[in-house]
């Protein structure tokens, strides 16, 4: 099941990627070639790329391709090593169920106000969509790194 959801990930950056590239390019050739291009390409870009950033997010915790500091850390090995690990991982575990909580809040408040974008006249909440979806990524994958440090699977994993 975790190989499925790694690889939908990796499916959706990857697609939401070349649609995104695909969307500027003819917001490009529109503006320069034809003079004029339609405002619903810029906008739809715009919202893919937030989705990018919130899959993605969730993606490079799975990779561990988060940016940290490692100086306090490497100076610990063994059980003390997984205890800051697990303490940094827990931290970011609160941070990121507070996203998911609050993310979707926002996608509920919008939803009951009706607000609408100004290009495509779609609704708000799909695009505030990606806030609770990318804190409840997050914060799957950091419990599944929580797991891993303990079981002993990778020594010397961290956030």
């Amino acid at each position: 099941m975790t190989k499925k959801f790694e690889y939908l990930e990796e499916l959706i950056l990857v697609l939401t990627l070349a649609i995104m590239v695909a969307l500027i390019f003819a917001q490009v050739v529109g503006r320069y070639v034809f003079s004029s291009a339609p405002s619903w390409t810029e906008e739809m870009a715009r919202y893919i790329h937030i989705f990018q950033v919130w899959i993605g997010a969730s993606y490079a915790v799975k990779k561990r391709q988060h940016i940290r500091i490692e100086a306090f850390i490497d100076l610990f090995k063994g059980t003390a090593r997984k205890f800051i690990d697990t303490l940094a991982l827990l931290i970011w575990f609160g941070l990121a169920v507070f996203l998911a909580v609050f993310g979707t809040q926002l996608v509920l408040a919008s939803f009951q106000n009706g607000q609408i974008t100004p290009a495509m006249q779609i609704p708000m909440w799909l695009p505030f969509l990606a806030i609770p979806i990318g804190g409840a990524g997050m914060a799957f994958r950091l419990i599944q790194q929580v797991i891993t440090i303990w079981r002993g699977d990778g020594e010397e994993v961290g956030v």
